[in-house]
């Protein structure tokens, strides 16, 4: 390999990395291992500070021995997947009916407001960023918002406070 000559995808993933993602694939049969791709993309973006790159992506494809191209259609259809840098505490505000209908606009208007940015911004301190997400899954604690893998619902002004302050 000369000096121009990109290093091997699968360096891009440390062995803890492929620890992780070997584990995913022993849960599926032998042939199947591209089955364990969501959860592939899961730990390489935790790894990555919470994002992907498109250079990651390609490492899970041939990690997993799949096409890029179907490794993109699936970071691409879902929401838990970001392509951009994102806050040490990224807030998914819910946008269902339910969360609607019991104010999560408004309190996503307070959180841009207080935390100081918009959407898929991230505060100037790194800690913060806010992403709108179709549904929770959270209907009946409507409103709802995720922060990392914690879910908080039946929300108020006073209650977001509250959890953005226990968060360090």
């Amino acid at each position: 390999m000369n000096q121009m000559t990109k290093k091997p995808l699968i360096d891009l993933l440390s062995s803890q990395v492929r620890a992780d993602i070997d584990h995913w694939i022993t849960k599926y049969p032998e042939e199947q291992k591209q089955s364990a791709v969501m959860a592939a993309l899961r730990i390489v973006q935790d790894d990555n500070k919470g994002h992907l790159t498109n250079e990651l992506m390609d490492a899970v494809a041939s990690y997993l021995d799949m096409p890029n191209i179907a490794v993109y259609e699936v970071a691409t259809f879902y929401s838990m997947y970001e392509h951009a840098p994102v806050g040490r505490h990224k807030i998914c505000v819910c946008n269902s009916v339910s969360c609607l209908l019991n104010g999560s606009p408004g309190l996503l208007d307070y959180l841009q407001e207080k935390l100081g940015v918009k959407l898929g911004e991230i505060t100037a301190d790194g800690k913060f960023s806010i992403k709108e997400v179709e549904c929770l899954g959270a209907c009946v604690g409507a409103p709802a918002v995720m922060i990392g893998k914690d879910y908080y619902e039946n929300l108020t002004r006073e209650k977001i406070d509250q959890i953005l302050e226990e968060l360090d």
